[in-house]
This record gives C-alpha cells, sequence and structure tokens, in this order.
C-alpha cells in the first residue's frame, strides 16, 4: 500500500522569439502549452510571468513595464518581474513567473508541461 505519492512537475523549454524581438520596456504575450504567457525585457534582462492578473483577471501583456515592475493596465496592480509579488493593491496574490535563457540569440521560456 502506498501512503504518499510524490509528483514532480516538469517543465519543458519553448522557444518563443529571437532576443532581438523584445525591445527595452516592451511587454508581449505567448501561448505556451496553452498557457498565457507575458514576456518583459527589463534593463536587458527577459522576464516570463503569466498573463493573468490575480486580482481581476485583466491581461498583463497589455500593461506597462514600471522600474521592474508589471502593471495591470485595468485597476493598476503591479508585480515584481522577478518573483512574481505584488508590489500594488488592489492584487493580493502573486503571480507566477518562469525561468528564462537565451541560447544563440533565441529566447526559452520554461513552463509546466
Amino acid at each position: 500500500m502506498i501512503d504518499w505519492m510524490v509528483t514532480e512537475m516538469v517543465e519543458e523549454y519553448t522557444k518563443i522569439c529571437a532576443e532581438a524581438d523584445i525591445s527595452e520596456g516592451e511587454v508581449r504575450t505567448f501561448d505556451i502549452n496553452g498557457r498565457p504567457i507575458a514576456v518583459a525585457k527589463y534593463e536587458g534582462n527577459i522576464y516570463a510571468v503569466d498573463d493573468i492578473c490575480t486580482h481581476d483577471g485583466g491581461d498583463l501583456g497589455e500593461g506597462d513595464v514600471i522600474k521592474g515592475q508589471i502593471q495591470c493596465p485595468r485597476h493598476g496592480a503591479r508585480f515584481d518581474l522577478k518573483t512574481g509579488e505584488v508590489t500594488r493593491m488592489p492584487a493580493v496574490f502573486a503571480i507566477e513567473t518562469h525561468e528564462v535563457k537565451i541560447v544563440a540569440g533565441e529566447v526559452y521560456v520554461a513552463v509546466p508541461a
């Protein structure tokens, strides 16, 4: 009899675009494994987060990058691009962040398969 089971979440890297296709301060959205992901560039680094505001479901990919945060265009909630933590209400729950790697000038994002 098995009393418990450990399940490992497998993340798969998906190539989304060339690094040059994302400008500084820009946010773009991609569908990765059926999941909407917002990808932003801030201070030369590329970040990937879930594209859904935890306050009311707004599309973060339509928002702005402000001092390392992504702002929801609906009510102004902000989230840290590195950690996903809420930095400004009305949201109170963090968003999920996703690992990004750059290989030969191409952007890859890890999202659970």
